[in-house]
This record gives C-alpha cells, sequence and structure tokens, in this order.
C-alpha cells in the first residue's frame, strides 16, 4: 500500500519508555504503549514504524518480542505488514476501536477454551477446492440459493453423517446453517415459543439464542454420567439440547442409560431432542460414541458444525432435522438470511467428497492428541495435586484446582501472567459453589512449544492466590 500525501516515506522515530521493573510483561508494555500511540493520533495512518530489529535496538529488548508485539497490533488492525515491506500504521477509526474492546483481552499464552488450531486450517487445499467450485459451477448455481443448502453439500455431508458418525441422514432432511446457535434459533422458531432445557454448565450464549427466537429455558443438570435425562419429565420442557459424545465443559459422555431415558422421554412426551455433535471427531482413548439421532431420527434434530474441525470463522454447520420440522426450519431459514454462500458450501463439497476433509481430520486428531498429552504432562509437572477430567476427547480438559482456591481468582491473577485461563463458573445458567474451584483449559490452540510455559504461569498464579488472604485479589490488593 502507498504511503498517503503527507505521510512520512521513512521510519518513524517513536519515544517509548519500557519499565523493567513493573510486574507487566515487557511486550505488553509495548503493544500497550503503540496502541495509545495511535489512538490518540500520535501515529497517523500510513506512517513507517521502525524495522523490528531497529526498534529491539533503540529498546534493548530481544526482536522477537518486537516482532510478536507487531504482529499481535497487526492482527489487531493498528498495524499494517506485509512480508519484504515496511511496517505501517493501519487505518484504525474509532468504530473499530470500539469492536476490538469487544473481544476477549489478547495474551501471549492462552488456554481458554473454544478455539480449534487456527494456524492449521488447510488454506492450501481450501484454496483449490474453491477453484475446482468455480470451474465447475454453472452460472444458474449463481442466482438466489435454497435456503435448505446446496444440493450438493447436502448430499456430501449425508454421505459422510452416514459413515462417520451413525446418523440416519438423507439430504432432504438437511438444512445447511451458519453453525450451532443459528441452528438452535431456527429450532426454537419452529417449534413456537418452545420450553428448551439446556445443560447447566454448558456451552455459552445458549440461553440468549432461545430468548431471542421467543422461548424459554430450564436448567438441567450434569455429572459425571452426562446430563440429568431423570429431571426432564418434571421440567415442562418442550426441547432438550445436550451433547451426548463429548458434554462442553465437563468432557463427560452421556451414559447409556441415560441415553435410553432421554429417547424415551422424546418418544412418550413428544420432545425434542436436540444434538450438539460439535467436537464428536476427536477422540483419543476409546472408539468414538455414535450419534444418538440414529436411534430416534423423528424425535432427534442433529447438529454440527466446520468450527471445530475447520474453523469457527467458516460460519458453516448443518441441521439433519424429523419430517415434522423440515418445512418450518427452512421457512425460518428462509426468512432469516435467505440461505448461506453458495461458493463456501461448493467448497466443503469437494472437500467431502474428494476425501479431503477425511485426512485433514485424522491429521488433526494426532496433532490434538500431542498438544493434550503435552499439557497433560505439564500439569502433572507443575500442578501434581491438581485434578484432571475429561481428557479422552475434545480440545479441552477440566482441571480442578487443589486446596480452596478460587478459580475465578486464578483467572483475574493469570492476566498479570500474561495467560488467559476460563473458570467454570462461566459456563454456568445457575449459581452452583461445584465450580468454584475448577478451571476450563483448552489446549486446541497453543503451539506444544508454549505449552510448559503456560501451565508453569498457571501454577504461579494459583500459589499467588492460594497464599493471599482472604478476600485479597492479585498482590493483595482489595
Amino acid at each position: 500500500m502507498m504511503p498517503e500525501s503527507g505521510t512520512r516515506s521513512s521510519a518513524a522515530e517513536i519515544l517509548i519508555q519500557l519499565d523493567r521493573a513493573a510486574p507487566v510483561p515487557l511486550r505488553a508494555q509495548l503493544e500497550r504503549t503503540l496502541r495509545e500511540l495511535i489512538r490518540s493520533g500520535r501515529l497517523r495512518a500510513g506512517e513507517l514504524l521502525p524495522s523490528s530489529r531497529t526498534l529491539a535496538a533503540d529498546l534493548g529488548v530481544s526482536r522477537r518480542l518486537v516482532v510478536d508485539a507487531y504482529d499481535q497490533l497487526a492482527a489487531e488492525g493498528y498495524l499494517s505488514s506485509r512480508v519484504r515491506s515496511a511496517t505501517r500504521v493501519g487505518n484504525v477509526s474509532a468504530a473499530a476501536d470500539a469492536i476490538a474492546t469487544d473481544e476477549p483481552p489478547s495474551v501471549r499464552y492462552d488456554l481458554r477454551p473454544g478455539v480449534p488450531a487456527l494456524g492449521e486450517f488447510p488454506r492450501p487445499a481450501w484454496l483449490r477446492a474453491t477453484a475446482h467450485a468455480l470451474r465447475h459451477t454453472p452460472d444458474a448455481a449463481l442466482a438466489y440459493p435454497d435456503p435448505r443448502g446446496t444440493a450438493a453439500l447436502r448430499q456430501a455431508i449425508a454421505a459422510y453423517l452416514r459413515r462417520v458418525r451413525a446418523v440416519d441422514a438423507e439430504p432432504q432432511r438437511i438444512v445447511i446453517c451458519t453453525g450451532f446457535r443459528q441452528g438452535l434459533s431456527l429450532l426454537t422458531r419452529a417449534l413456537g415459543r418452545p420450553v428448551v432445557a439446556l445443560e447447566d454448565p454448558g456451552l455459552i450464549g445458549r440461553d440468549q439464542t432461545v430468548a431471542a427466537a421467543d422461548g424459554s429455558y430450564v436448567p438441567i443438570a450434569v455429572d459425571e454420567l452426562g446430563a440429568r435425562t431423570d429431571l426432564l419429565p418434571a421440567s415442562n420442557a418442550d426441547a432438550a439440547v445436550v451433547a451426548p459424545a463429548h458434554q462442553f465443559p465437563l468432557g463427560v459422555t452421556l451414559a447409556p442409560a441415560r441415553r435410553s431415558q432421554l429417547l424415551s422421554w422424546a418418544t412418550q412426551a413428544g420432545g425434542l431432542v436436540i444434538e450438539d455433535d460439535y467436537d464428536a471427531e476427536f477422540r483419543y482413548d476409546r472408539q468414538p460414541v455414535g450419534a444418538l439421532q440414529g436411534l430416534a431420527p423423528e424425535h432427534v434434530a442433529y447438529l454440527g458444525t466446520t468450527s471445530k474441525t475447520l474453523a469457527p470463522a467458516l460460519r458453516l454447520g448443518w441441521m439433519v432435522l424429523p419430517a415434522t420440522l423440515l418445512d418450518a426450519v427452512a421457512e425460518a431459514k428462509r426468512s432469516h438470511d435467505s440461505g448461506n454462500p453458495v461458493i463456501e458450501q461448493l467448497t466443503f463439497a469437494h472437500l467431502l467428497d474428494s476425501g479431503i476433509y477425511e485426512r485433514h481430520l485424522r491429521r488433526m486428531r494426532r496433532l490434538y492428541r500431542h498438544r493434550r498429552d503435552t499439557l497433560l504432562a505439564a500439569l502433572h509437572r507443575h500442578l501434581p495435586e491438581a485434578r484432571v477430567s475429561g481428557t479422552a476427547a475434545g480440545l479441552h480438559v477440566m482441571l480442578t484446582l487443589p486446596g480452596e482456591v478460587s478459580a475465578a481468582a486464578v483467572v483475574r491473577a493469570a492476566a498479570g501472567y500474561d495467560l488467559g485461563l476460563a473458570a467454570l463458573e462461566r459456563y454456568q445458567l445457575t449459581a452452583d459453589a461445584s465450580g468454584s474451584s475448577r478451571l476450563v483449559l483448552g489446549y486446541g490452540n497453543i503451539v506444544p512449544a508454549a505449552i510448559d510455559t503456560a501451565v508453569r504461569r498457571l501454577a504461579q498464579a494459583a500459589a499467588s492466590q492460594a497464599t493471599a488472604p482472604a478476600g485479597e485479589g492479585p498482590g493483595g490488593q482489595t
């Protein structure tokens, strides 16, 4: 990008002062200072920054520290950088700043759950599949799409789910959506102001999604055997959202007796089971559990997405529906957004049909298992008294801290160590003291080389709270 009129053509001299005695890491200080300079207008759009080597020498820090800071600010939109090109200030507006503040705070070591290995997205394969879709897509397919999704993708998903997840899937029963939350919203609207039972704890935002679609919800407790399906008859629920294969965040599998109990409730009481099969492809220590939908296809709505297998940014998911709900859900989809983008659907269909998607999943299964094993070894070294559970599948584990340490306090303290954590309490619909000492640790998007340092910092944050006086925060400050 050429500099705007009036901008400098040589790298700016920048006054930056780093406090080596401060508890805030030097990289975080550098990022904060540059943000403030850009927001205040002292550094303006298009201005050149010193090279990472030059700035590192000026500040007396490692070049890697400056490179990492530049990369983070470029990801946030504050800087613009290209290969073999100078780093410049990006076009940052007040609106962009407002959007940025809504995102979770950036940290160097992130053990928060919910994100897969973003750096492992199969870009070359996706690019080739997109080119294939563009070459073979007739002009007529570029008109307004079928709200249910393209026939090619529904056929490919049906074949994949029948083979891999034992789903009773036919293309005409499938509706493509943008992800689990849209699927839940469309189902709630199709049911007509239902009462929806939600696992507690569970995925953040489900209650808001149901309420926004004119439904209401009741929490259903989850224990070591999965959702308490015995509570459903007395709940007056019309539908129940469950993750039988691998519950988030507890990581448990729904016990066989409870699977039977859940299906009995659905068939006898006329309830709908909404099956969230969000990461069932990633199971490491035992054989995968087949989808519940295959046992009662007229009473289970099956939902899956690419958010964990490829990337959340794709916004690509699918529903396999009972015949009685198909038309209502398809009409709700038409009213909501007229259907998913066609080119992305055809691209994914090619990945499925060619076997590329399944080869990617096998590779990612090996990668995630290695990251999980690295995390478990680090926890054993640095937090040997903590208890770990939910390790057999998925992209996260549950960690119960030793003693009376508050997980929420450890999360706050960890920010001072440039470490991102999430307490179980964050995912609870109702207050429950059982989650007060438990953390949900994600390992999907952290490279193995960083895991030991992250866990060591977690141990330090936990130790700081174990020794802090009651009622005080990190460093003894109230």
